[in-house]
């Protein structure tokens, strides 16, 4: 019988969100799942499996759904593993044969698996604001930073399948320790996390400087986001310092593979009121001047759910 639906999962350091996709695209229902209070992923992929269950039970569409796409974060679309993701609590310094586990915890449905970031990027490409674009760059910035680079109208795995870990590029020389264990990643200063960091760095290097931040006990990057939009002063030159960094970074990307552009997306993107102008200012200042003023910075016109979703679906429907 020919699939009429799949299902589509998007895992993340906090969550992982699921979907009931139809062939016209559709996410027909939605679930989320708290991933970060598993520390085994036996014990997430059981609580998954039962998710997508209830999912599909709920809709009334057991037995139409034909297989299942997965994006997470270090996935290998090749091999279907999870491999040391240092943003998941169960997968972190793991290899995790996540494809065959989840396989095998819904009866022997087919799995698909990619890297979170190609997922989002499959699914903007498709439906949102990369539709058309056959060169760009898709970068998410959540927990982490992912990138999805798609040349040609083709993801790029690489030969190992993990090509376009971007966000664990240099940017700042001798900087902080990421949570991949390298020094001065993008991760560590444009994600989530990382823009926390630097409001926190920033309160203790200015002390005579008043902030909103101030009464905050555990910033986050939400509080950081907040603060800016209520005219403060040092959430403003905290977003002005993380859109410069994403400028040089994205300088670099360019000159890899000659975007037609790149793409934000994820939870931090909702700030592009701040990040938009300091991003194409510092990326125009130090692209070569063969590409200055040429590639676009796009933001997602997709829910934050919907584009992993249909991006990781699309998978499933080839399986």
């Amino acid at each position: 019988m020919e699939k009429a639906y799949v299902l589509g999962v998007d895992i993340g350091g906090q969550t992982a969100k699921c979907g009931i996709v139809n062939a016209r695209g559709e996410v027909l229902a939605q679930s989320i799942l708290v991933s970060n209070t598993h520390t085994e992923a036996a014990s997430f992929v059981n609580a998954l499996a039962s998710t997508l269950k209830k999912l599909m039970s709920d809709a009334g569409l057991e037995g139409q759904v034909g297989g299942i796409g997965v994006g997470a974060p270090n996935g290998n679309y090749y091999t279907g593993e999870i491999k040391d993701a240092p943003n998941v609590t169960w997968a972190r310094s793991k290899d995790v044969p996540f494809a065959k586990m989840l396989s095998e915890a819904m009866d022997g449905m087919p799995v698909a698996l990619t890297n979170d970031a190609n997922a989002a990027a499959v699914g903007e490409m498709t439906y949102g604001a990369a539709k058309g674009i056959k060169d760009f760059i898709m970068i998410t910035l959540g927990t982490g930073v992912g990138s999805g680079i798609v040349i040609g109208g083709n993801v790029l795995y690489g030969h190992d399948g993990f090509a376009g870990e971007l966000g664990h590029t240099c940017a700042v020389r001798g900087g902080r320790t990421c949570g991949c264990g390298k020094q001065g990643c993008l991760e560590a200063y444009c994600s989530a996390i990382g823009v926390a960091r630097t409001a926190v760095e920033w309160l203790e290097q200015h002390p005579e400087e008043s902030s909103l931040l101030r009464l905050r006990e555990n910033i986050t990057s939400k509080d950081v986001f907040e603060a800016a939009k209520a005219g403060d002063k040092a959430a403003k030159e905290i977003f002005d310092f993380t859109g410069n960094l994403l400028g040089r970074s994205f300088a670099d990307f360019i000159a890899f593979s000659a975007p037609e552009a790149i793409v934000l997306f994820g939870g931090l993107a909702r700030a592009k009121e701040f990040l938009y102008e300091p991003i194409v200012k510092s990326m125009n200042e130090n692209v070569l001047a063969i590409w200055k003023d040429k590639v676009k910075v796009l933001f997602s016109s997709l829910s934050e759910s919907d584009a992993a979703i249909l991006g990781a679906s699309a998978l499933a429907w080839n399986l």
